[in-house]
């Protein structure tokens, strides 16, 4: 796969995230996905995806860097977003708050079979 080819299947991804369109999230997500260490499949991927959103009615996922070594992809992903009661451990109740992800993806097969995660709660943290 290309460079090219990577950040289109990944742009693609965002998207089907961004839609909620869950039955599509299979065609992204190996069965077998692992997330920052712990095997979660493709049924605890799209249960910790659903958790997000309903914990967090507005959430977006903004690209704002891409960089493509395949097999790996890395992103920098924003958020400008109003969680509810408690976030990351946090009090955040409704407020909205900017945040920042760096995640990096393994990709074999056009499809996530590994995802290493790092949100910024510090960035949370100093808006509360």
């Amino acid at each position: 796969m290309t460079k090219t080819d990577l950040c289109d299947v990944y742009r693609d991804y965002v998207a089907c995230l961004n839609k909620q369109d869950w039955g599509k999230l299979g065609q992204f997500v190996d069965d077998e996905v692992i997330h920052n260490g712990r095997r979660l499949g493709l049924s605890g991927y799209r249960e910790m995806l659903e958790t997000d959103f309903s914990q967090i009615p507005d959430l977006y996922f903004n690209v704002r860097m891409l960089i493509s070594d395949p097999p790996y992809i890395a992103s920098r992903l924003d958020f400008d977003c109003t969680p509810k009661g408690t976030f990351l451990g946090l009090p955040v109740s409704g407020r909205r708050v900017s945040f920042a992800e760096n995640v990096i993806y393994e990709v074999r097969d056009k499809k996530i079979v590994q995802v290493w995660s790092v949100i910024d709660k510090a960035a949370i943290e100093a808006q509360l």
